[in-house]
């Protein structure tokens, strides 16, 4: 995978579904932006290969080397597990408490009828 070497997004003007699902779960950050901007973005690296891309996860948005802000889509959900560094079950494990005080009523309600 991608993470592997040192990978934490990558941009494009369209991802498969498969990919950009298997990324978010894999920690990958699929970034959508318009062909112009994936333009300006090509051309900076043909001039400067050690040119810079921000990324902000939290305000959604790509900072080009240009200075050029563009904001991008990305579901809730994904968007909490990569802001907290967790994967779905890690998501779950930290509903933990509620699910367990859940599921006791769920017992001891069971056992009353």
């Amino acid at each position: 995978m991608l993470t592997q070497f040192g990978f934490r997004a990558v941009v494009s003007t369209s991802f498969a579904d498969i990919f950009k699902h298997n990324s978010l779960k894999n920690s990958l950050l699929p970034i959508v932006v318009p062909p112009d901007v994936q333009a300006e973005l090509f051309a900076a690296a043909a001039e400067n290969p050690d040119a810079a891309v921000k990324i902000d996860l939290a305000s959604q948005t790509l900072t080009t080397p240009g200075g050029r802000q563009v904001e991008f889509p990305i579901d809730a959900f994904s968007k909490h597990c990569l802001l907290e560094g967790v994967d779905e079950l890690g998501y779950i494990l930290q509903h933990e408490a509620r699910i367990a005080a859940y599921a006791a009523r769920r017992v001891g309600s069971s056992d009353t009828r």
